[in-house]
Formats: C-alpha cells, structure tokens, sequence
C-alpha cells in the first residue's frame, strides 16, 4: 500500500520555474499554509517531497530558508523540466 500523500496541488503560473525540495521527515497537513502554492507529498521512505512554482531565485531562497527554519534535514533541491511527468503546466 502506497503512503503518498499529496496536499494542495495548484496550477503552475506560466512565468514560474517548478522545484522539487526533499526534506527528512514526513510534514504534517498543518504545514500546508506554510508552504502556500506547493504540493506536499510524503513519501514512503519517510521523506517529503514539496513540489511547485518558484517565481525567481528570491522566492527559491526564502523557501529554502523555511526548511531551515524547521530545522529539518534538506535532501535535495531540483529543477523540474516541465515535459517530465509530474513536472510543468498540466
């Protein structure tokens, strides 16, 4: 049985460059206002995936800077090509 959990998708704004931002454990449907515009999906090996737009590499930085604030383990930042599934304008 899949644990993935996926917490407010929204549409990608067409300037916006998506991210995917990995972090050690498992976020609670509680963050989701934290991290307004992203998805939230929580992986079974006990990660969490935030997926969506980034208007620029300021907005880049001050989400990087609320996973810092969690004092959660960054996994990985990564750069979603929009023709990969998952990833882009649907």
């Amino acid at each position: 049985m899949a644990m993935s959990n996926k917490l407010n998708p929204k549409a990608v704004p067409s300037a916006a460059t998506v991210y995917q931002v990995r972090i050690k454990g498992h976020l609670g449907p509680e963050w989701t206002e934290w991290f307004e515009g992203l998805t939230i999906t929580l992986e079974e090996n006990g990660e969490t995936l935030l997926t969506g737009p980034v208007v620029d590499q300021a907005a880049l930085f001050g989400l990087l800077k609320k996973v810092r604030d969690l004092g959660t383990p960054l996994v990985s930042v990564n750069r979603v090509d929009p023709g990969w599934p998952g990833g882009g304008n649907r």
